[in-house]
């Protein structure tokens, strides 16, 4: 990943291995509701780019039907994912594996998967490696399965609020590679692998993209 500034991703040491992000506390509510709004009686579930592990405990807690894998790539946050696990003690909920989801070819030998979730992270990564993530979570998904996604976008090019302009300011003066993704932008994407998506405007002017394969 990119050198992010200090804004993009602030994590304090929580006690042994685990970290603790107040991003993560803020977002966990709604990506809670979200998951639960999507999640079938039972299956296997994909949290890719899983951060501190904060909100995959989450996640297993308030859907228990489902057995949760969390991936990252940073061995720092793959400690802190599994400590938290350790103390959650979540009989749904299995250790970290490193997965590079930008990387080509891992839709093909990872799951297949009921549901993908990815939160926070597009706007943190270049163009062309948000493609490679979104084609191949695609191809990760079960026949029935759901693809979530979370964090914050622009609206037909457009950056809608004034913090939003300023942390994509930020994140393009470190790195002009990265920065907001737009919403057409990502919505044409999964449409074009397979996948009916709908939109959904959250709190904090967030949006979820909730991509479901296409019924023949």
């Amino acid at each position: 990943m990119s050198h992010l500034p200090p804004s993009a991703s602030i994590a304090s040491p929580a006690g042994g291995a685990k970290l603790h992000a107040p991003s993560a506390d803020r977002n966990t509510p709604m990506i809670v509701a979200l998951l639960r709004a999507v999640a079938p009686a039972t299956g296997s579930a994909l949290e890719i780019a899983s951060g501190t592990g904060q909100h995959i405990v989450a996640l297993a807690t308030a859907l228990p039907q489902l057995n949760w894998y969390p991936t990252e790539v940073e061995p720092d946050r793959i400690a802190s994912i599994d400590a938290y696990a350790a103390e959650a003690g979540l009989p749904n909920l299995h250790l970290a594996h490193h997965l590079d989801a930008t990387q080509p070819g891992w839709g093909q030998t990872q799951g297949p998967f009921d549901i993908i979730h990815l939160g926070n992270l597009l706007h943190l990564i270049p163009q062309p490696a948000a493609a490679v993530l979104l084609t191949q979570a695609a191809a990760a998904l079960t026949p029935k399965g759901a693809f979530t996604l979370y964090g914050p976008f622009m609206r037909a090019g457009v950056l809608t609020s004034e913090g939003d302009a300023q942390f994509d300011a930020e994140l393009r003066a470190t790195d002009p590679a990265i920065g907001y993704k737009d919403d057409r932008w990502v919505a044409d994407l999964l449409t074009s692998v397979g996948l009916h998506v709908t939109v959904n405007a959250m709190p904090a002017n967030n949006l979820a993209f909730i991509a479901r394969r296409k019924v023949p």
